[in-house]
């Protein structure tokens, strides 16, 4: 994925140690990603890049990871991207694509990128993988709130 050409107004850009902490609070905050096992990898302005390791529990009945999982990391990758602007922000639309499934064991990363900011709403692409392989394509929108994350 092209690396983010920062599309955030310059009025709502946070210093990089700030915005860098947002997703982490949020993981600190948020149980059901930490039972996933979502380790953050990466952050920069209006781009998350986080990683999860497929376990037992979570396949379905023909031994393979259930599509929800697939969903859920690349909507925490998502939640915590859009966030990284400084001002809090909620998803109103989201959809996914998958087209490889997943197994035991297999480890996936999500990759959320902004690719377009305006006043209110952020649009993002979130790019799945296991290894160079394109697992799960997520699209999603964000409504930016007023309220400004306090670190």
């Amino acid at each position: 994925m092209e690396e983010n050409k920062n599309p955030a107004p310059k009025n709502d850009r946070l210093k990089p140690t700030a915005y860098s902490l947002i997703p982490n609070k949020m993981l600190s905050l948020d149980a059901f990603s930490q039972w996933l096992g979502i380790e953050i990898l990466d952050v920069k302005e209006g781009y998350c890049q986080v990683k999860m390791t497929i376990h037992k529990d979570m396949l379905n009945s023909m031994k393979k990871a259930h599509g929800g999982i697939t969903y859920s990391l690349a909507d925490t990758a998502f939640g915590f991207a859009t966030n990284t602007i400084g001002r809090k922000a909620v998803s109103i639309e989201t959809s996914i694509n998958h087209i490889e499934a997943l197994a035991e064991g297999d480890v996936i990363i999500a990759t959320s990128d902004l690719k377009s900011m305006k006043n209110k709403l952020g649009f993002y692409i979130v790019e799945v993988c296991k290894g160079d392989q394109i697992v799960a394509l997520f699209k999603g929108v964000a409504y930016r709130t007023k309220v400004e994350w306090e670190i």
